[in-house]
């Protein structure tokens, strides 16, 4: 019987039970198994790279035990598995338990196209060749999780930005628009801290305080995220439908001198909260908070909920109208939409915004299971194959191509990923010199060797790329345009 309960942290079960007879499958004389990873495809042409980093630090940098060995052994006995003891204990032996292995990946943060390796893996002793392929399911779901959620976080930013570019004169307040509303909705706390985390290479605005901590763990960030009071229904209702208003009031009063407070609105009647309470009974107390007071619809079809809230708000409170000829509420108060978020509504919303000449910056949005949950590994087709062995001293390349699956081809060889006038491609690594080859080494033999924060990370997904990498999410009538997406700050 086992000791104790695992706590899940032992690498060595951290994978798939048929894993655990590979070791005996490889040709003789097998060396060194190189394997990659990349998406193959999906409904974006570009992805954000991210969560790499995290993986490493806290599985790779501490070594396996003899502790670790012999539960192993007796899970693997017990699920009716064969057990390599004598290979893990010639890790412990005589790596100190480190993993053997060699990691080259892309900067973090990097946003490139799909089909190219983001990861290559090597192990860096011939007696653990089946190392490198053992990993995969650790190493594969720590990636394709967090940059499956990065690159949604990141295209649903490219249509906020889209917007502001034509309807407001703030484009800088484009890291707030966008809330991280997905904890309760994912399937454990590692879902949440990772995906919150890719999130934040994005956006500052989060509840999901999981993601802020994971950010400041594995990538040395300083307050990477914020939030601010909000209210829920149970806080509304508990007063009761003929206290409303004294229930919206309450929070207002509350939080007097937040930079924010949001208050759900539609607990009864959205139209009665809107014109009646926020337009009426309250009005003179939101002109005179010192902040903001955004209403928060929660029900209904979000492309027209937003706009009618916006509008039956101007009714009572006026708008300005800014540069571009688009209205905008007063500072005081705005709106959060924090339901039925994806980028189809996202960018729906907008086109309402638009053809009611309502700036995008009359509301924030917040994305909850949307965001972090409504992804899988095939949402980017992931995945880890191995690209070349050395055999008796010799390289092969080895790839898979099943016929009529053209998803399913796998790359040859050992790869490197370089960039040609802006474009990044992935090509044979003897085809591009060493200190232009994009995949660097990152980890080898227990130690970290390139250590990016988070901010690398932001700065690298903020920086100029082809247009082609996020036109499909964008509405229709912008299709056409081909300027560049602008760098922050440009």
């Amino acid at each position: 019987m086992v000791s104790k309960f695992s706590d899940f942290g032992n690498i060595i079960l951290n994978t798939d039970s048929y894993k655990h007879s590979h070791h005996v499958l490889y040709p003789p004389g097998t060396e060194y198994v190189s394997s990659y990873v990349e998406s193959r495809g999906g409904p974006f042409p570009a992805h954000l790279f991210v969560g790499l980093q995290a993986f490493i630090k806290e599985y790779l940098l501490k070594p396996i035990t003899i502790e670790d060995i012999d539960e192993a052994e007796i899970v693997t006995r017990q699920h009716k598995i064969p057990f390599n003891r004598d290979g893990w204990l010639g890790i412990l032996n005589e790596h100190d338990g480190y993993l053997p292995l060699e990691i080259e990946a892309i900067p973090e943060g990097t946003v490139l196209p799909v089909r190219n390796a983001l990861v290559q893996v090597i192990n860096t002793d011939p007696k653990y060749f089946w190392l490198t392929s053992f990993v995969e399911t650790p190493l594969l779901r720590a990636i394709w999780y967090p940059t499956s959620v990065g690159t949604l976080s990141w295209l649903s930013k490219q249509i906020i930005r889209h917007a502001l570019d034509r309807t407001s004169d703030h484009p800088e307040i484009i890291r707030d628009l966008l809330h991280d509303y997905g904890a309760r909705g994912v399937s454990s706390q590692q879902s949440a801290a990772l995906g919150g985390l890719a999130h934040l290479v994005n956006f500052e605005q989060t509840d999901t305080i999981l993601g802020s901590l994971a950010a400041q763990r594995y990538y040395n960030a300083i307050a990477p995220g914020a939030s601010g009071p909000n209210s829920e229904h149970s806080t509304m209702t508990a007063w009761g439908r003929e206290n409303e208003a004294k229930a919206y009031a309450n929070a207002i009063h509350k939080y007097r001198g937040w930079p924010i407070v949001v208050i759900v609105s539609d607990s009864y009647d959205l139209d009665n909260a809107v014109h009646n309470i926020f337009g009426g009974e309250l009005k003179e107390l939101v002109d005179n908070h010192p902040g903001t007071v955004f209403v928060r619809p929660d029900s209904g079809d979000p492309v027209q909920v937003v706009s009618d809230t916006i509008e039956g708000l101007i009714e009572h409170y006026g708008a300005i109208e800014n540069s571009k000829g688009y209205r905008v509420l007063p500072d005081r108060i705005r709106v959060c939409q924090g339901d039925g978020i994806t980028l189809d509504s996202l960018r729906a919303i907008y086109a309402e915004l638009d053809r009611r000449r309502l700036a995008a910056d009359n509301v924030y949005f917040g994305m909850g299971g949307g965001l972090l949950q409504q992804v899988n590994r095939d949402t980017l087709h992931f995945a880890q194959k191995a690209n070349a062995v050395r055999i008796d001293g010799r390289w092969v390349d080895i790839w898979k191509s099943p016929n009529g699956v053209d998803l399913k081809a796998s790359k040859r060889g050992r790869l490197a990923v370089r960039q040609v006038d802006g474009r990044i491609e992935t090509v044979p690594r003897d085809a591009v010199a060493p200190e232009e080859n994009l995949l660097q080494p990152v980890y080898r033999n227990g130690k970290l060797l390139r250590r990016w924060d988070l901010l690398d990370l932001i700065e690298r997904s903020e920086r100029t790329v082809p247009r082609e990498y996020y036109a499909p999410v964008l509405p229709e009538e912008s299709s056409a345009e081909q300027q560049p997406l602008p760098s922050a700050g440009a």
